[in-house]
């Protein structure tokens, strides 16, 4: 077992990394305050993990919830189902909840715990790539609305992540690679030699080799970790995580919650934000198509869906976490490895850069 440390003084935590974990009563148990737990899951991840969770948590007497699962539940309708399980159970604020899943179990159960009685602890058991590497850490949470996503939600730091490698054995391939966005994103914001190693290594990372996997997750957890640690609520360096994600969110948006990945969505975001770059004059166009290339090898899109053209792109981009004074940031490649945020970008140069990754079609 491998562990990191997110640096954030009272609040910082562990997390830990490692095959089998959910078969250890530690270091899971260690981490609950208080007498009681409620672990929240879905439906797909229930049958798989939860009598394992709740077996290390037994001296807790655990509760569970079971959510309905995908992106189009991540609603403040179906928040309310943790809620009521809260309540229905009168726990108090001596309780932990356990967030069990995907980036949507964790960023509900993590929101649910930022509000209930103005602030409850919580646990990341991240059960995806996805959320291993990325919506685990940090402590963002929320719900989407149906004009944006994430746009109602809490800083809430979890009081530890508990990264059992295992459970990527069920994960399907199409989650598998989705996952594997949100890992080429650190190498292209500020890891050059982590992006030439997943050059290297992708295929190992598709056929699920267990080394390959420990040291992509680590490697991605050490960069999210240390930009956490510098810019906790994202007033400044903390929004290069975004690479892609102002596009992806719009993709998401405009085709409707669940019906593409947000990794997938990311993917095609973060190729827009490189063609961009390339057109800026920042990034030269053998490493714009590294990125192209690197994330067709895993299996993800690198076009925006024909079905929203550069104007509708636009119009979701403007309801978007990162407008500021009417202002759309964007997150763009000086190279592989150097990201910056800019809020100058001219209109035009994104429309031809959205026509040319398929906006236009």
């Amino acid at each position: 077992m491998k562990t990191l440390v997110v640096e954030l003084g009272a609040r910082s935590y562990p997390i830990y990394i490692g095959a089998g974990l959910l078969e250890q009563d530690e270091p899971l148990a260690g981490h609950v305050a208080g007498r009681r737990v409620l672990v929240v899951t879905n439906e797909t991840v229930a049958p798989l993990y939860l009598d394992k969770v709740t077996a290390r948590l037994e001296r807790f007497a655990p509760v569970a919830v079971v959510l309905p699962d995908g992106e189009q539940y991540k609603t403040l309708a179906d928040l309310n189902r943790i809620f009521d399980a809260l309540l229905g159970q009168r726990l108090d604020r001596r309780t932990t909840l356990v967030a069990l899943g995907g980036g949507v179990v964790g960023d509900m159960t993590g929101f649910a715990a930022a509000i209930y009685q103005r602030g409850v602890s919580f646990i990341q058991i991240p059960t995806t790539l996805l959320a291993q590497v990325d919506s685990s850490v940090g402590g963002k949470t929320g719900v989407n609305h149906p004009l944006g996503k994430n746009m109602i939600g809490a800083f809430h730091q979890p009081r530890c992540v508990v990264i059992d490698i295992d459970t990527l054995n069920t994960l399907p391939d199409k989650e598998l690679s989705a996952g594997l966005a949100e890992v080429i994103k650190y190498g292209l914001i500020r890891d050059t030699e982590f992006f030439g190693w997943l050059e290297s290594n992708v295929d190992r990372l598709l056929a699920r080799d267990p080394e390959t996997l420990g040291f992509a997750i680590e490697r991605s957890c050490r960069n999210k970790a240390a930009v956490v640690a510098a810019d906790e609520m994202e007033r400044g360096q903390r929004a290069l995580l975004n690479l892609g994600h102002t596009f992806g969110h719009a993709i998401e948006t405009g085709m409707g919650y669940g019906s593409w990945l947000h990794g997938e969505a990311v993917a095609a975001g973060m190729v827009v934000a490189a063609e961009l770059s390339r057109r800026l004059g920042w990034l030269g166009a053998k490493d714009a198509a590294r990125v192209g290339a690197l994330l067709r090898r895993a299996h993800l899109p690198t076009q925006v869906p024909a079905g929203l053209g550069a104007d509708r792109m636009l119009e979701l981009m403007s309801v978007d976490k990162k407008v500021e004074d009417g202002q759309l940031r964007l997150i763009l490649l000086k190279g592989i490895g150097d990201a910056v945020i800019r809020s100058d970008v001219p209109r035009a140069a994104i429309v031809e850069a959205l026509d040319f990754c398929g906006a236009g079609g």
